[in-house]
C-alpha cells in the first residue's frame, strides 16, 4: 500500500451523497466516511456527524420532521464533524478522553453504557462497546431490522490501531463480544470500506488481529499523520498498527 493508499479518505473532497437505504433509514457518503440517519415513530437518530460536512443538522431535518438527536459511534474527528450544531450527543464516556483531549472537540457528552437500549418509538437499538479502534468505540444493534451499524471497528478498509488510546489486544477481545448477539443480525453497516459487509467478516478480523499478535504477518511501514506506522494486509481488511508492536 502506498502511503496515498492510506491517506485516501484525507484528499478525496466532494459534497455529501444521500443514498436512501429503506423508507426509514438513509446513509450519507462523504470524504471517505459513512453516518446514517435512522427515523422511528418518535424520534430520528443521526449516527455520526462526518468530517466536513457543515449544516448536517438542517440536511438531516430535510429528511425527516422528527425530533433529532445525536450518536456518536466514538470521538475521531471524521464522525464528530458536525457535532457543534447539536446542544449535545451520546456517546460513551470512555471516549470522552479521545474527544476533549486527543481531538481538541467542545460540546455535552451524553452518556450511553453498554447495553443501553435506544428507542426511537417501534425501532430500538441497542449498544455495544468494542473498545481497541477507541477505548469508547460502540456498535448499535438495529432489533427490527437485524443491523448492526459497526463504526470503524468492522470494515473492509483500513482499520487504525496506531498510536495513543488505541489498543490491538482490546480490539481482538472487542470484537469477540459480538458472540452475545449472535443470530440476531444478519448484515453490518460500516462508517468506512464497502457497503454493506457479512456478519462473516467479524471472525475473519478477530483472526487478522491475532496473527498480527503472533507477528504472522509481514507488515510494511508508511508514514501516516507524520508517524510510522507498519500496514498489515489480513486478507478481509488492513490493520495498521505501531511500529515494534509486541
Amino acid at each position: 500500500m502506498t502511503r496515498r493508499g492510506v491517506l485516501w479518505y484525507i484528499e478525496y473532497m466532494a459534497d455529501p451523497v444521500i443514498i436512501k437505504i429503506d423508507d426509514d433509514t438513509w446513509r450519507i457518503e462523504n470524504d471517505g466516511v459513512r453516518f446514517f440517519l435512522l427515523k422511528g415513530k418518535e424520534k430520528a437518530l443521526l449516527i455520526d456527524s462526518g468530517m466536513n460536512v457543515k449544516g448536517v443538522r438542517e440536511m438531516a431535518e430535510h429528511l425527516t420532521d422528527l425530533p433529532l438527536i445525536l450518536l456518536n459511534t466514538h470521538g475521531d474527528i471524521d464522525h464528530v464533524g458536525g457535532n457543534d450544531e447539536f446542544p449535545s450527543f451520546m456517546m460513551h464516556p470512555s471516549e470522552a478522553a479521545n474527544y476533549y483531549g486527543m481531538q481538541k472537540r467542545i460540546g455535552i457528552i451524553d452518556p450511553v453504557y453498554d447495553g443501553d437500549i435506544i428507542d426511537l418509538g417501534d425501532r430500538k437499538l441497542e449498544v455495544m462497546l468494542t473498545p481497541g479502534h477507541t477505548p469508547g468505540s460502540i456498535m448499535l444493534l438495529d432489533t427490527s431490522k437485524g443491523v448492526v451499524f459497526s463504526g470503524d471497528s468492522i470494515q473492509d478498509g483500513n482499520i487504525f490501531l496506531f498510536g495513543p488510546m488505541r489498543d490491538i489486544r482490546a480490539y481482538a477481545l472487542g470484537l469477540k463480544r459480538l458472540e452475545k448477539w449472535k443470530g440476531r443480525f444478519d448484515i453490518i453497516y460500516p462508517s468506512h470500506g464497502t457497503f454493506p459487509v457479512s456478519p462473516s467478516i467479524v471472525d475473519k478480523l478477530i483472526d487478522g488481529a491475532k496473527r498480527v499478535m503472533r507477528h504472522e504477518i509481514e507488515g510494511h511501514k508508511v508514514s501516516v499523520f507524520g508517524m510510522d506506522v507498519m500496514v498489515y494486509d489480513i486478507g478481509c481488511a488492513k490493520i495498521l498498527g505501531d511500529v515494534n508492536e509486541k
